[in-house]
């Protein structure tokens, strides 16, 4: 159950109204998250100039979905899993590689270190060791690239953690549950 309103951007006021129409320009429909933000519209503009300045980093949509995939399970954060689920597959994610993600796994060597660090950083609350850290250079990873896995962690935690206090209603196709690996 919310417990923060979801703001209807036909009936929201002001700079919140104008965010969520570009919102919903941009995706087709303004996301409940999104929404629920924009009850603070300088958390939902802080929300989209972050995530807007990460898409244009070096790291892929795709990777930047898989990273969001490890957190989200990690936190169980039904709405972020759900959400990156759907956009995984549009940016070309198979339901094999969510469901790795969501593990903290990929078939790609230097995705699959990655992820496993992220799996890490959030697990123990950044806490990492120095040849956790290292493991990220010798898979091939700049330190601008590893700057900008960090700030995807950081960005998929504030998501997944104003879900779970706001209560967010899913407005994406629920995310299948995770089979156990045999």
């Amino acid at each position: 159950m919310p417990r923060l309103t979801a703001l209807n951007p036909e009936t929201a006021t002001g700079q919140a109204q104008r965010l969520l129409k570009g919102v919903e320009s941009k995706l087709g429909f303004a996301p409940n998250i999104m929404r629920t933000m924009a009850n603070s519209p300088a958390v939902l503009q802080g929300y989209l100039d972050f995530s807007g300045a990460l898409s244009k980093g070096h790291l892929s949509a795709k990777f930047r979905e898989q990273i969001a995939l490890t957190v989200s399970e990690v936190n169980d954060c039904r709405y972020c899993l759900a959400a990156h689920s759907a956009i995984g597959r549009t940016v070309g994610l198979s339901e094999e590689a969510i469901s790795d993600s969501r593990r903290g796994e990929s078939l790609d060597t230097k995705e699959a270190t990655a992820l496993a660090f992220t799996r890490q950083v959030v697990s123990n609350r950044a806490q990492v060791t120095d040849e956790e850290f290292a493991k990220l250079s010798k898979a091939g990873f700049t330190d601008g690239e590893m700057t900008e896995i960090l700030a995807n962690i950081a960005l998929t935690l504030f998501t997944n953690y104003f879900n779970h206090v706001a209560g967010t209603d899913v407005d994406f196709p629920a995310a299948s549950e995770l089979e156990a690996r045999v």
